[in-house]
């Protein structure tokens, strides 16, 4: 199995930013007021679901198939 690792690697980056930023935009949205937001939480909450999500991509990505590669 040959696999293209920068078509991977590209589908697999778009697709950790789009989870980064879904998950920012539900931590950001439970708050009442954007002065209740806790950044902090928000970045790491967001930073582990791109890391995660990455880490999901290893076992394959429909984006990338074998005549992509």
């Amino acid at each position: 199995m040959k696999r293209n690792w920068k078509a991977w690697f590209k589908a697999a980056a778009v697709r950790a930013a789009k989870t980064v930023a879904q998950t920012a935009v539900a931590s950001i949205g439970i708050a009442v007021t954007i002065g209740d937001v806790d950044w902090i939480y928000t970045a790491s909450a967001s930073a582990l679901a791109g890391i995660l999500s990455l880490l999901t991509s290893v076992k394959g990505l429909p984006e990338v198939t074998e005549e992509t590669a």
